[in-house]
């Protein structure tokens, strides 16, 4: 970060933080939403400059993303349950969680793209399906497969 401020004070001689802040608030709306446009007009830059979209086939891609997703595991793979609902606490071991999640954010939105899927409407309908599928009523308080949570309570599956 300290280098985007050198950088910006030396060539465009402007308050470096307001205009750090300016260019980077284009990545989030608010402090809770995601600016999904934005992001992958950066993505789809990133992978443009490098000429990268050959190698970004929806194989390689969703390999990629499994890889990112395995490196996240590693950061708990050894750590109970109580060191792992921890871990943010750790400066080092937080910063890794986050540029992992970011990997892995990156190859799904990247993956999403070259398939053509809306990420936004995928979410809320696998939710209503989810919603459907694992009711109040039955699931509340067990993690049950959906198969098995009919079966533990004594109903059938369809």
């Amino acid at each position: 970060m300290h280098f985007l401020v050198e950088v910006v004070r030396r060539f465009l001689g402007r308050k470096p933080k307001a205009l750090l802040h300016r260019l980077f608030s284009c990545i989030f709306d608010s402090m809770n939403e995601l600016n999904v446009r934005a992001m992958l007009n950066l993505q789809r830059a990133f992978v443009s400059e490098r000429r990268w979209e050959k190698f970004h086939t929806p194989k390689n891609l969703s390999m990629a993303l499994a890889g990112e997703s395995g490196e996240l595991m590693e950061i708990f793979q050894w750590l109970t349950q109580a060191e792992s609902k921890k871990v943010m606490k750790n400066p080092a071991k937080a910063k890794a969680v986050s540029h992992e999640m970011a990997d892995v954010f990156y190859y799904l939105l990247r993956l999403a793209d070259v398939l053509g899927v809306n990420l936004e409407e995928a979410y809320w309908e696998k939710m209503k399906h989810n919603q459907a599928k694992y009711p109040v009523k039955l699931a509340k308080g067990n993690a049950k497969k959906y198969h098995e949570l009919l079966k533990f309570k004594g109903l059938n599956p369809r």
